[in-house]
């Protein structure tokens, strides 16, 4: 949880300084593209800050009230990022972008702005915020990459996608979609004001400002449906249930597997959960270190096993 919380911050320190220089750039300039990249970056440092109270709040002991640990506040305001991601950055991109298309043109500041003692041209501005804002992301989704490729290689997971799917570690998924969409967007953004300054027709900028919020809505919406699966109780991935099936059906003195079930009940936090025929001629004493042993096996299986309940049954006359 060390690495998401590094992967966190990072980003809420780039986003942060990333939203100053984007609202003096759109202050001095007027560019709806620059607006929406405004729009956006506060909403990414608000969405860090929501990700941080998670890992805090999802740290605290188990107890009486929530007896598995507070693990899905993660999940859960992890989802309250998407939300924000949809409603304030997305959203209201999409409308300044879209409004500004309508009217047919777009404010831009075309005279030379004093900055320091100097005539600077406010396309110069736009150009220095966004490339700055580019490499304040890069590093951040440096960082959020490593922790998702780290744990790709630690469950076999071959592509990114496969990753987005199957992780639990919803905080470091957020914050890498986040950090994607941040460099896309200030792509995005650079383009459309080139081409507007290229082609002297604010008509670019202006959907520029469209393109990111469509872009930013995209993205929320798949996040927010990653975040439901596990709110909801998803199990582990079938191929790596089959694995643990295997391992207790496999057991000396194991005859049958009548019931097993996984859920997450955090990051990378999983109960595992299994109804066990046993062979009848086995004592009270040595079920019970069968199933101890079973139980290290699934924890040394699979690390994210956090708690094992195994339910000794006898097996039947007929049973085989």
């Amino acid at each position: 949880m060390a690495s998401s919380t590094k992967v966190v911050l990072a980003a809420l320190f780039a986003n942060g300084a990333i939203a100053v220089l984007k609202f003096i750039g759109f202050t001095l300039t007027g560019s709806p593209a620059m607006l929406s990249e405004t729009y956006h970056s506060i909403s990414d440092t608000g969405n860090q800050v929501f990700l941080l109270i998670g890992i805090r709040y999802g740290a605290q002991e188990a107890n009486r009230s929530h007896p598995f640990g507070h693990g899905k506040a993660q999940f859960f305001y992890s989802f309250l990022v998407s939300i924000m991601l949809f409603g304030i950055a997305g959203w209201e991109s999409a409308k300044h972008g879209y409004q500004a298309l309508q009217e047919g043109e777009v404010h831009r500041a075309s005279e030379p702005v004093p900055i320091l003692g100097a005539s600077v041209d406010p396309i110069y501005i736009n150009y220095a915020v966004l490339i700055g804002a580019i490499v304040f992301e890069t590093y951040a989704f440096w960082k959020a990459y490593q922790g998702i490729t780290a744990q790709m290689d630690e469950h076999g997971w071959e592509t990114l996608r496969e990753a987005f799917r199957k992780t639990s570690d919803v905080t470091t998924l957020t914050a890498l979609t986040e950090d994607a969409i941040a460099l896309a967007g200030a792509g995005i953004a650079l383009f459309g004001i080139y081409l507007s300054r290229t082609f002297e027709n604010p008509i670019y900028d202006a959907g520029a400002a469209l393109v990111i919020g469509i872009l930013l809505m995209g993205f929320a919406v798949a996040l927010a449906w990653e975040n439901k699966r596990l709110i909801l109780g998803e199990s582990l991935p079938e191929p790596a249930e089959d694995e643990l099936r295997d391992i207790i059906a496999d057991w000396d003195g194991v005859v049958d597997l009548v019931d097993f079930r996984t859920v997450y009940f955090g990051p990378e936090e999983l109960l595992v959960t299994a109804d066990v025929a046993f062979d009848p001629t086995l004592d009270t004493e040595t079920i019970d270190d069968r199933i101890t042993d079973i139980e290290d096996a699934l924890r040394e299986h699979d690390g994210q096993i956090q708690r094992v309940y195994i339910e000794p049954e006898m097996a039947g006359p007929g049973s085989s």
